[in-house]
C-alpha cells in the first residue's frame, strides 16, 4: 500500500536503531509534517515558522510530543501573557495554539502511522493536547490595537499639504531630494487614492497601471492592477484591479507627473517598478514606513496614525460617499464583507448630515391639504 506524503515509513527507516531514538523519532515527525505541507502547496514562509514554534514548544515543555499533557498548553500559554514572555496579544497566541493543534492532529491521524511508532518504540502514544478549554476562543471580529482609526479629513489634508510644501522647499532650495520627495509624496497619495496596502504599493509595475474604457481621458491611470494582494495563510498573493472612482480623482496628475516626466530623470532604463530609487531600486517597505513616520511627526499628526491608515480612511470614505458595500469589498480585496465592516468609521460630519436629513424627512413641516391643491 503507497505511503502518503508524512507519514513515519517515509521519514523513518525501518529496523535501524538510533543511538538517541528519542531525538530521531522527534525530527522525523517534524521531516514528515514538513512533507505533508508541502504536498499541499503550503509556502515556505508558512511551513518554517510552524516548524520554529513547534520546537519552542517541545523545548518549553521538556518533553516529546508523545509525551505532551494539555497541562503543557495551559502553562506555555501563562508564559506568553506574563511580563517576561512580553505579552502577547490574544490573536497571535491564538495562531500559536492552532499550530499546537494542527501538528497533533497530523500526529493522532492514524494514516501517518505515528500512534503506532510511538506505542511500539516507546509505550506512549500522541495525543491531541489543544481543546476548547484550554486555548484561546475567537470572540471578536476585531483585536486589533484600540487606538487605530482612518484620517479625518483635516487630518488627509495637513499631511498632504506637508507633502506638496516639502517637495518645493527642497525643489527652491537647490538641494538633493526634490525627486525622492515627489515619489514619496505621490506613494503616500496613491495608498490613499487606491486604499492600497504597503506592499501591494511597492510592488507595483508600470505595466500594473491601466485604461478604464469609461473614462478614456483618465489614460493609463483609470485603475490599478494589483498582483501582490495580502495572502491567506499559505496560498500565493491575492490578484485584484482597483478602479480609479472619481471622487479620488485627483491623484491622476500627480501619477502621471512622476511616471511620464520626474521617474525618467532617474534614467531607469527597463527597469518595471513603478516607484525607484535614486540607485534604481524598487522602494521597499522598510523605508516607505520609516520615511512616512518622519513625515508624520513634520506635519504635526498623531503619532497612532499609521501608514495603514490611509487604507481605513479609504474604506471609510467610499461607504460615506454612498458606493454599495460590495464594490467596497471588490476595490480593497477583502474576501468577506465583515472584514470590510473593521475598516469602516464613519466620521462625525458625515454622521450629522445623515441625522440632519432624516430629522428634515421625518419632523419638516408638511404642506397643508389647502396647500397642495391650490399648486396642483
Amino acid at each position: 500500500m503507497a505511503k502518503i506524503p508524512g507519514s513515519a515509513g517515509l521519514v523513518l527507516v525501518e529496523g535501524v536503531r538510533h543511538l538517541d531514538e528519542e531525538a530521531a523519532v522527534y525530527e522525523g515527525m517534524l521531516s514528515g509534517w514538513e512533507n505533508q505541507q508541502k504536498s499541499r502547496m503550503l509556502a515556505v514562509t508558512t511551513i518554517e515558522p510552524r516548524i520554529a514554534l513547534i520546537r519552542r514548544f517541545t523545548d518549553f515543555a521538556e518533553s516529546y510530543p508523545w509525551a505532551w499533557t494539555a497541562s503543557d498548553v495551559e502553562d506555555f500559554t501563562v508564559s506568553l501573557t506574563s511580563a517576561s514572555g512580553g505579552r502577547l496579544a490574544p490573536s497571535t497566541i491564538r495562531g500559536y495554539h492552532l499550530v499546537l493543534k494542527l501538528f497533533c492532529d497530523y500526529l493522532t491521524d492514524q494514516r501517518y502511522e505515528w500512534v503506532r511508532e510511538c506505542r511500539d518504540r516507546f509505550g506512549q502514544i500522541p495525543s491531541q493536547v489543544c481543546h476548547d478549554w484550554n486555548t484561546v476562543a475567537h470572540l471578536n471580529d476585531y483585536e486589533g490595537r484600540p487606538e487605530r482609526r482612518p484620517f479625518t479629513y483635516d487630518e488627509l489634508q495637513r499631511l498632504f499639504d506637508y507633502l506638496d510644501q516639502r517637495v518645493e522647499a527642497i525643489a527652491v532650495s537647490g538641494r538633493k531630494g526634490a525627486l525622492a520627495a515627489l515619489r514619496d509624496a505621490q506613494m503616500i497619495k496613491t495608498a490613499y487614492a487606491f486604499g492600497l496596502r504597503r506592499n501591494e504599493l511597492c510592488k507595483l509595475d508600470l505595466a500594473d497601471l491601466h485604461h478604464n474604457p469609461h473614462m478614456p481621458d483618465w489614460g493609463t491611470y483609470g485603475s490599478v492592477h494589483v498582483r501582490y494582494g495580502k495572502a491567506t495563510r499559505g496560498s500565493s498573493p491575492q490578484r485584484r484591479t482597483v478602479l480609479t472612482v472619481p471622487e479620488f480623482d485627483w491623484v491622476i496628475p500627480g501619477l502621471k507627473q512622476w511616471v511620464e516626466h520626474a521617474r525618467p530623470i532617474l534614467n531607469p532604463g527597463n527597469h518595471p517598478a513603478l516607484w525607484v530609487t535614486e540607485r534604481l531600486t524598487r522602494v521597499d517597505g522598510r523605508y516607505l514606513e520609516k520615511r512616512f513616520t518622519r513625515i508624520r511627526a513634520a506635519a504635526g499628526l498623531p503619532a497612532d496614525l499609521t501608514l495603514h491608515c490611509l487604507r481605513h480612511a479609504y474604506v471609510t470614505h467610499l461607504v460615506e460617499f454612498g458606493y454599495p458595500e460590495r464594490f467596497v469589498q471588490e476595490q480593497v480585496g477583502h474576501r468577506y464583507a465583515s472584514t470590510t465592516a473593521i475598516y469602516t468609521s464613519v466620521s462625525n460630519d458625515f454622521k450629522t448630515q445623515t441625522l440632519r436629513k432624516a430629522l428634515h424627512r421625518i419632523y419638516a413641516p408638511q404642506p397643508r391639504q389647502s396647500e397642495s391643491k391650490e399648486s396642483s
